[in-house]
């Protein structure tokens, strides 16, 4: 499976995608964790670190689109 591809600004890793939405996923279950304990301080620092989590994921997959990245088997 080819994951990665080259390109002028440097190599696009789509599994860094996928790291970045399994972070995102343990960030905001941690969140909800902390909501339910009362934390609301620690949830809204977890939620904040799942968007960014996120929006990085986003960001990799719309390169890899525009770039013509798809994963193969």
């Amino acid at each position: 499976m080819s994951n990665s591809h080259e390109s002028g600004a440097g190599q696009i890793d789509i599994e860094e995608a996928a790291r970045q939405l399994e972070m995102a996923a343990h960030e905001a279950r941690v969140a909800a964790t902390c909501i339910a304990l009362g934390d609301i301080d620690n949830a809204h620092t977890h939620a904040i670190v799942a968007r960014a989590a996120a929006e990085g994921a986003q960001n990799l997959l719309e390169v890899a689109l525009a770039i013509g990245l798809a994963a193969t088997s």
